[in-house]
């Protein structure tokens, strides 16, 4: 499909609506939360049930969860970017959406069988469905939407992304230690795969982009294809520099979600429900930021808002460490949800971690957004593979660097704070990149 850059801006709840994005919508948003559906099952079984089985300790084995997932990332995003631009994207998205049905069909002999190893090969084997997807998702959009449309396109993909996060992790965590409910994970993460598929047949066809010159051969070796493909991008200064800025975002956020349970337990002196809601706060706060920025850029493709989001995160974060202090004289005794917003002071950490969130939507929604409409159509896809090598990048590397500065001593309050440091440097390349495009 031709890209429709002459098609007016539409608003956001009517794009929901719209033949050219309904359905891919649906689809990464059923992926997304299938996805979470099946770690946190895989996380919970391993960390509380004492029949499942496994060959390394239970704490050994939900770090290697996350690397696992994220590895096929590192392996197969090249290759799926070249793939992505040589084929018509949406009828690439149905194998890889039947892909998901095989994995997932997969996985059910591991819940019977309580076996561990074999559903962590299971996730390896969803994080390698998830990488081919990624391409795609974002890649087609400037197929079907509008230049004008990109900036609400992505707002709904990121809230949709962080909604499903929160969904399937509670819904996982409600089901799956509950009598039957290895079945009852098995049944659904099956189902949601067969759902995806069925709305993944409604997305309308996006036959390649004719590049001007001949494209290279495809790269079948996958060590090789990942660094020509990130040596490539990187002479692109501006898409490098859209890139590097998504990937900041993702590891703030990632850095987030995994310190929120040492960060409720240790600062907060809080239960698994305050917990809960941190998750909430920050998952809901994402998805409103996405949505707002998607309403104000309406029409406009701008880099504002990118300044706007860094300075706003630093802000926040900062006022979250000043009010996490208020924390550390008090007992070991955990406070349940309804003490712990019976006080004004953790009414405050909870503002603030919807501000950290709202703003971070509004900071990556443009720079997604702009990536897509500057990268060209013929490497459009691999231009967002190289994007998700990069993220899966800067998340190892922040969750090294949170060891690695535990190590030294400082506590969850501090890494934080060496958050907001960070931001500072996303702030200046935004502000750089829209001097640019000035």
């Amino acid at each position: 499909m031709k890209e429709q850059q002459n098609r007016p801006p539409r608003s956001l709840g009517s794009l929901l609506f719209s033949r050219r994005f309904a359905p891919l919508f649906l689809t990464q948003a059923l992926g997304a939360f299938n996805d979470n559906v099946y770690k946190t099952a895989l996380v919970v079984l391993i960390t509380f049930d004492v029949a499942f089985s496994g060959s390394l300790p239970p704490a050994l084995m939900v770090t290697a969860a996350g690397g696992i997932f994220i590895l096929p990332f590192f392996l197969f995003s090249a290759l799926a970017g070249q793939l992505g631009d040589r084929v018509d994207k949406a009828g690439m998205i149905r194998w890889v959406k039947l892909l998901e049905i095989i994995v997932m069909l997969l996985a059910l002999p591991g819940f019977l069988l309580e076996s561990a190893d074999y559903l962590m090969l299971v996730l390896f084997l969803m994080g390698t469905q998830s990488a081919f997807f990624g391409p795609l998702k974002y890649g087609i959009l400037p197929e079907h939407l509008s230049t004008a449309e990109l900036p609400a396109g992505n707002a709904w993909i990121e809230a949709a992304t962080f909604l499903a996060i929160l969904g399937g992790t509670v819904l996982a965590n409600l089901l799956i230690l509950e009598k039957g409910g290895t079945i009852l994970i098995a049944g659904l993460v099956i189902t949601l795969a067969v759902l995806g598929n069925v709305t993944a047949l409604a997305i309308p066809k996006a036959p390649p982009v004719p590049p001007s010159n001949p494209l290279p051969a495809l790269q079948w070796n996958i060590f090789k294809g990942t660094a020509a493909l990130v040596g490539m991008i990187r002479k692109e200064g501006r898409l490098f520099g859209y890139i590097l800025g998504i990937s900041w975002f993702w590891a703030v956020g990632a850095t987030f979600l995994t310190q929120f349970p040492t960060y409720t337990k240790a600062v907060l002196h809080g239960n698994e429900d305050v917990f809960t809601l941190l998750l909430c706060s920050f998952s809901v706060g994402i998805a409103l930021g996405s949505l707002i920025c998607g309403r104000i850029m309406r029409g406009r493709m701008t880099l504002k808002p990118v300044i706007l989001g860094a300075l706003g995160m630093i802000v926040a974060i900062a006022d979250l460490v000043w009010a996490s202090n208020h924390f550390c004289s008090q007992s070991d005794h955990r406070m349940d949800i309804g003490l712990f917003l019976s006080n004004w002071q953790n009414l405050r950490v909870v503002f603030d971690l919807v501000a950290i969130a709202a703003f971070g939507g509004l900071y990556v929604v443009p720079l997604y957004a702009i990536l897509q409409r500057e990268s060209p159509g013929h490497q459009r896809a691999q231009a967002i593979a190289c994007t998700n090598i990069m993220n899966a990048l800067f998340m190892v590397l922040a969750s090294v660097a949170a060891l690695g500065l535990q190590a030294l001593g400082l506590n969850t309050t501090d890494l934080f704070g060496m958050l907001a440091l960070g931001t500072l440097f996303a702030l200046f390349q935004g502000w750089k990149l829209n001097r640019e495009a000035a």
